[in-house]
């Protein structure tokens, strides 16, 4: 999940498809500022190549990343230096330091693989967090939201890398279980194909609130924008 191969093409697809990582950066801050004006410090979990990260980075005084994929949190170094990207898992992690913010982007919340991982994971969020803190965090789709058998293709060129990406995603129980094929191609290399595969969580609405209110959170949804999946709030009590 999230190899070298991925990380190479990551953002260059998901911007070509028209992906807008600073307005979702904005909105993310505004729905945080919402609760904590004065917030300053932010902690993406899950921070992937960076792509909000680096947005977050002009919203507030001091941002960290957290990312469990080594070839993802590479490319996020080299494109925020001096910008600590921690290695570890946000269903564990421990660092010495407190945020006014914790976010989680771009789904990533849904490879929790139960219940139990998801409240352990919004639990680690919570004790990342300065008291009143807020944990801003973008969902996977919903159990009830979910498209089963969904199939999205895209072919971008940029800068003489042409990439198709061809994804179709199902349902296996209450888990969307997501093939990815992906052809990089390129005039001095060539073409390769690889695929990715994805195993998400299909939680309901209700079962990511309850998860909050046990991790200690008073919890808010705001459907729809940014990602089109909606955002959850949660502000540390």
């Amino acid at each position: 999940m999230y190899g070298r191969d991925l990380a190479q093409v990551y953002d260059l697809v998901h911007k070509a498809r028209g992906k807008d990582y600073r307005i979702e950066a904005e909105a993310v801050a505004a729905a945080a500022r919402r609760h904590r004006p004065d917030a300053s410090r932010l902690l993406d979990v899950a921070c992937g190549t960076g792509g909000h990260l680096c947005h977050f980075a002009e919203l507030f005084d001091h941002v960290e990343g957290l990312e469990l994929s080594e070839p993802m949190a590479a490319a996020a170094r080299a494109a925020l230096p001096g910008t600590p990207v921690h290695p570890g898992d946000m269903r564990d992690f421990r660092l010495d330091a407190r945020f006014s913010v914790v976010t989680c982007m771009f789904g990533s919340i849904g490879y929790m693989e139960s219940l139990t991982e998801l409240r352990r994971a919004l639990v680690m969020f919570a004790r990342h967090l300065e008291p009143g803190g807020v944990a801003v965090v973008d969902p996977w789709w919903f159990d009830e939201t979910f498209l089963d058998g969904h199939v999205s293709a895209d072919v971008v060129t940029v800068d003489g890398v042409t990439v198709s990406r061809v994804s179709h995603s199902a349902r296996r129980g209450r888990v969307s279980h997501m093939d990815v094929h992906v052809v990089v191609a390129e005039p001095g290399t060539g073409a390769h194909h690889f695929v990715d595969r994805h195993d998400i969580s299909l939680f309901s609405r209700e079962e990511y609130e309850d998860a909050f209110r046990a991790a200690g959170f008073q919890v808010e949804y705001l459907p729809g924008q940014p990602s089109g999946r909606g955002l959850f709030v949660g502000v540390l009590t």
